[in-house]
């Protein structure tokens, strides 16, 4: 079975939108160029030919993972987040114990996760670290720079 894609309602319809968008116009402007290309002649040795036949995979590869996340999605209800543990959708404030400083992030599904706005993904490092954890636990994360430990001060929906 696929890993289930957390998406806010928002989230849902962006993807939505942009399948939309792939399906009736990135895939006829891809048809068009592939069939100017063919209109140069010989396509064994046809450069634009190639580049839009890549286009078009690239194209329906990405519809393909659209269609399955849509199918995988679970939208994060934001009237039933529990702010008992850390969960995805929580916004979650805490201490980064090494520099002495508050941090506040939103667990998110991979899709929305945006580490400059504070959005981090549930199966980041650090996302997935918090995942379960209570008010006043500790979390320790393995990054690239060696551990990292946040004591959890607040868990809000």
């Amino acid at each position: 079975m696929a890993n289930e894609e957390f998406l806010t309602k928002e989230g849902y319809k962006e993807l939505e939108e942009r399948l939309d968008y792939l399906k009736r116009v990135a895939r006829v402007e891809v048809a068009n160029k592939i069939e100017v290309a063919r209109s140069f002649g010989d396509i064994s040795e046809n450069s634009e030919y190639d580049a839009a036949r890549e286009e078009e995979a690239l194209v329906a590869q990405e519809i393909l993972d659209i269609e399955e996340t849509l199918r995988n999605a679970k939208i994060i209800n934001k009237l039933k987040i529990d702010t008992s543990t850390i969960g995805v959708g929580n916004t979650v404030v805490v201490d980064d114990l090494e520099f002495n400083e508050e941090l506040t992030f939103k667990i998110m599904g991979s899709f929305e996760a945006d580490p400059t706005k504070g959005l981090i993904s549930n199966e980041s490092p650090l996302g997935n670290a918090l995942l379960g954890a209570k008010k006043g636990d500790t979390v320790e994360v393995v990054t690239p720079a060696g551990k990292a430990r946040y004591k959890i001060k607040a868990i809000k929906a």
